[in-house]
C-alpha cells in the first residue's frame, strides 16, 4: 500500500463520487468504497510515497495552506496500467502551481515521493477502482461518463496511510 497527501472534496462532489462507487459495485467492480474497511473518502492525491511520516509532512508544510479552496473540474474518465479506473481533473494553471508549491516544500524537507506524482508527470485524478476486471472496463467507464462533468471545491487536506491506520489533517 501507499501513503498519500490528499485533497478532500466538498459534500456534494463527495456524495456524487460515493454514488458512483456504489454504481460500480453494482456492476461487479470493486470500488474504493469497499477497500480497507471503507476508510477511503473521495480525494485527489497531491503526493504519494510507500510511507509518509505525517509529522514530517506537516512540518515541511508549515505556513502553506494545503487545503486551498481550489475549484476542480472532473471532465473525463481514465485508466492507468493495472486496470486502475479514475476521474480526471482538468489541470488548470492554479492547480498545477499549487501542486508544485506543495511538492517543492516536501522535496526540500527530504520527503521521498513517487516519481509519477512529481510536477510535470502528475495526472490529477480521483481513483475509483484499483482493479477493474477487463471484461467490465467498458461498462465501468460508461458509468463514469454518465455522471460527468463534476465540479468540486477542495475543502480539506490530510496525510493518509489507511493500511497503517494513519490519518492526519493538514491546514
Amino acid at each position: 500500500m501507499v501513503a498519500a497527501l490528499e485533497l478532500y472534496l466538498d459534500t456534494d462532489a463527495t456524495r456524487r463520487i460515493r454514488v458512483l462507487w456504489d454504481a460500480l459495485e453494482a456492476e461487479g467492480v470493486q470500488s474504493m468504497r469497499s477497500l480497507l474497511e471503507q476508510r477511503h473518502r473521495p480525494h485527489v492525491s497531491l503526493a504519494v510515497a510507500p510511507r509518509l511520516d505525517p509529522e514530517q509532512v506537516a512540518e515541511a508544510l508549515t505556513g502553506c495552506v494545503v487545503a486551498e479552496p481550489l475549484r476542480l473540474e472532473f471532465q473525463y474518465a481514465g485508466q492507468f496500467v493495472g486496470r486502475v479506473l479514475w476521474l480526471g481533473v482538468t489541470p488548470t494553471a492554479e492547480l498545477l502551481a499549487h501542486h508544485r508549491r506543495v511538492h517543492d516544500r516536501l522535496a526540500g524537507a527530504g520527503v521521498t515521493l513517487a516519481e509519477h506524482y512529481r510536477p510535470g508527470r502528475w495526472v490529477p485524478h480521483c481513483t475509483l477502482s484499483m482493479r477493474v476486471p477487463n471484461a467490465l472496463m467498458a461498462a465501468a467507464v460508461r458509468r463514469c461518463l454518465e455522471m460527468l462533468p463534476l465540479s468540486a471545491t477542495v475543502v480539506g487536506a490530510g496525510v493518509a496511510d489507511h493500511a497503517r491506520g494513519i490519518t492526519r489533517p493538514l491546514p
